[in-house]
C-alpha cells in the first residue's frame, strides 16, 4: 500500500523529532516529549470513533453489509488510541503533578469514553448470531458518536482542570515553540498515517474473509 510508504517515512521522523528537533521543556524538562504521542493517540482516537459513526450512518441509510465491520475496526482501533492516550497522559501527570491519576476532568471524562465504547465491543461480540447485529451496533455508535465531543471538548473545559491549557487556545493561536510544533505536527501526521495504513489493511482482510465466506457457501449449494 502506497499509504505504508508515508508511514515508514514519518513515524522514525516522528521519534527523532521528538527526542532531537524538539527542545526540553523549561519545567518539565524530557517529561515534555510525551507530549509528541500523547495528543497525536488523542487525535486520532477522535478522528477513528468519528469514522465509526460515519460508517454506522452509511450503513443505516444504504443497507451496505460491510461498513459495520469496517465501522467496528475503526472503533477497535479509536479504543486502542484512546487507552494508550490514558496511560501517556498518567504518565505526564506523575510528571507534572506527583500522581498518575488525580481524578482530573480531562481523566474522568476520558474513562466515561473508554466505557462507552468497551460497551460497545462486548455489545457487537454478544451479537455474534443475531441478524439485527449491524442495526444495534451502529445506532450505538452513531449515539456514542453524537455524545463524544461532549467528553473530549466539553466536559474538560466547564470544569477546573489541572490539565494544561489545550495548544490552540481562546484567541486561535498556536501558543508553542516553533520546534515542537514542526514535531507535534509531523507526529500527528505520522499517526494519522498509521491509523489509515492500519484501516487499510484491516478493511483488505476483512474483504478477503468476506470472498472466502461467499465462496464456501457456493461450494456448499
Amino acid at each position: 500500500m502506497k499509504i505504508g510508504r508515508f508511514v515508514y517515512i514519518l513515524m522514525p521522523a516522528a521519534i527523532l523529532s521528538a527526542f532531537w528537533l524538539a527542545p526540553r521543556a523549561e519545567i518539565l524538562g524530557d517529561s515534555s516529549r510525551i507530549i509528541y504521542f500523547h495528543v497525536p493517540l488523542a487525535m486520532v482516537s477522535v478522528i477513528a470513533f468519528l469514522y465509526a459513526g460515519i460508517a454506522s450512518v452509511i450503513y443505516l441509510a444504504k443497507k451496505n453489509p460491510i461498513m459495520p465491520d469496517k465501522a467496528r475496526n475503526s472503533a477497535g482501533i479509536g479504543l486502542l488510541c484512546a487507552v494508550l492516550t490514558t496511560l501517556t497522559g498518567s504518565l505526564w501527570a506523575k510528571a507534572a503533578w506527583g500522581s498518575y491519576w488525580n481524578w482530573d476532568p480531562r481523566q474522568t471524562s476520558i474513562i466515561f469514553l473508554l466505557l462507552i465504547y468497551v460497551a460497545y465491543m462486548c455489545l457487537h461480540a454478544s451479537l455474534a448470531n443475531n441478524p439485527a447485529r449491524g442495526h444495534i451496533s451502529s445506532v450505538y455508535l452513531i449515539m456514542s458518536m453524537a455524545v463524544m465531543p461532549f467528553f473530549v471538548f466539553v466536559i474538560p473545559r466547564v470544569y477546573y482542570s489541572l490539565h494544561p491549557d489545550t495548544l490552540i487556545n481562546s484567541e486561535g493561536v498556536l501558543k508553542i515553540d516553533p520546534a515542537m510544533r514542526t514535531a507535534l505536527f509531523i507526529s500527528a501526521a505520522a499517526f494519522i498515517f498509521l491509523y489509515i495504513y492500519i484501516m487499510g489493511i484491516k478493511n483488505k482482510m476483512l474483504s478477503i474473509e468476506r470472498i472466502k465466506i461467499e465462496r464456501i457457501e457456493n461450494e456448499e449449494k
